[in-house]
């Protein structure tokens, strides 16, 4: 049953255009072709990257972040609370008002009291700055040596600056060393981004983030398997064009370095918007919905290329549009305040508790409370001399 699943699986008509075998891209006459066997490498390998990933962390992360001055926020200990506890893990962190009365009915303590109970608990949970700040530190080391590995192999090739040159001679287009092990180096480390999920900082977007991985994986062992390297490079480097200013940006704003991080924060909205919004589109799809089949007719693995390839833009738009609200902020405020996907520190009293606790101006009655009532009453009681 397997044999005849792996026979039907690898037909040439899923994955190379017509009137092309698979003996095309045996290897002969000391020419080596791309074979798929050869991404089964890229599972050990990206174990390695996990390990490297917690070793960098650990030794080069956490004392650059101290130099820095990175430090993480005192968080005030919960007090234990079984019920409380048990509502947190199993119904959920935020309780509605009618629902936070019972829990409070049932410990026997008032409303606010729980409120604050809630929220010091969900700051338990929330990762520290040190942790979001070593998770960007090594993403920023691997995507700007990805980047500059990437330029280094692509620069003296006719594909990069015509993208057409891509479907010239397909398949039959021999595999270069250099090329595969930078695939290879790609390919296992969004394999390792998969694997440690788990332990990452959970993001609002972290379903995207989530389809984004399998969509580039997907891409990446499919364009190797049918031999489409050079159309697949050209993704791989475009992405990793804006994908280290992203991170940089992140480690200079965990690091309240505000003007820095604000001028990476125009750099990269930049080269988002240009890579992603305009070459992606117009050098990228154009080629691979038009171009590629300019020589032959269309075939299942050229519908199953292009429709990754849409999904992939339609990621790129989702995050375009977050970037633009922060840039609405940013013009607002002056400066980029958060990445917009993360969660808050919350302080132990609310915006709804604050404003109770604060007293009611009652038949133009002055607040009790404040410095400036404060230094009525002393001067009243002759505790402060006229100057």
């Amino acid at each position: 049953m397997w044999s005849s699943l792996n026979e039907w699986l690898w037909q040439d008509r899923f994955w190379l255009p017509p009137n092309n075998s698979w003996a095309v891209l045996e290897d002969r006459d000391g020419l080596v072709y791309a074979h798929p066997q050869d991404m089964l490498a890229a599972l050990p390998l990206a174990l390695a990257l996990v390990a490297m990933r917690f070793t960098f962390e650990r030794l080069v992360g956490l004392p650059l972040s101290r130099w820095l001055g990175v430090w993480d926020q005192a968080r005030r200990p919960v007090k234990p609370n079984a019920t409380l506890e048990k509502h947190f893990l199993i119904e959920g962190w935020r309780p509605k008002e009618p629902q936070m009365a019972v829990l409070a009915a049932q410990c026997g303590l008032t409303l606010r009291q729980t409120q604050r109970w809630f929220r010091r608990r969900r700051n338990q949970e929330r990762p520290c700055l040190t942790k979001k700040f070593c998770e960007a530190s090594w993403r920023f080391v691997f995507y700007l040596c990805s980047f500059l590995g990437g330029l280094s192999v692509l620069y003296h090739e006719s594909w990069l600056w015509r993208p057409a040159t891509c479907w010239d001679n397909y398949p039959n287009q021999p595999l270069k060393p250099a090329l595969y092990c930078w695939y290879l180096l790609e390919l296992s480390f969004y394999i390792s981004l998969l694997i440690t999920l788990p332990f990452d900082i959970r993001r609002k977007d972290f379903k995207e983030q989530v389809a984004h991985h399998l969509v580039t994986i997907t891409l990446i062992t499919f364009s190797y398997s049918a031999n489409l390297l050079r159309i697949g490079s050209l993704v791989l480097l475009l992405h990793d064009s804006t994908d280290y200013l992203l991170e940089a940006c992140k480690m200079f704003n965990y690091a309240h370095q505000r003007r820095v991080c604000n001028c990476l924060f125009i750099v990269f909205s930049l080269v988002f918007f240009y890579t992603r919004l305009v070459l992606y589109p117009t050098q990228i799809l154009y080629t691979t919905y038009y171009e590629s089949i300019a020589s032959s007719s269309p075939f299942f693995g050229y519908y199953f290329f292009n429709s990754l390839l849409t999904l992939l833009q339609l990621l790129h738009i989702f995050w375009s549009c977050l970037i633009l609200r922060m840039i609405h902020s940013f013009t607002k405020k002056g400066q980029m305040e958060k990445d917009i996907r993360s969660d808050v520190e919350e302080s132990d009293s609310s915006e709804g508790e604050a404003a109770q606790e604060r007293p009611q101006l009652k038949n133009g009655a002055a607040p009790t409370d404040g410095p400036r009532s404060r230094a009525a009453m002393r001067l009243a009681n002759g505790h402060m001399s006229a100057k």
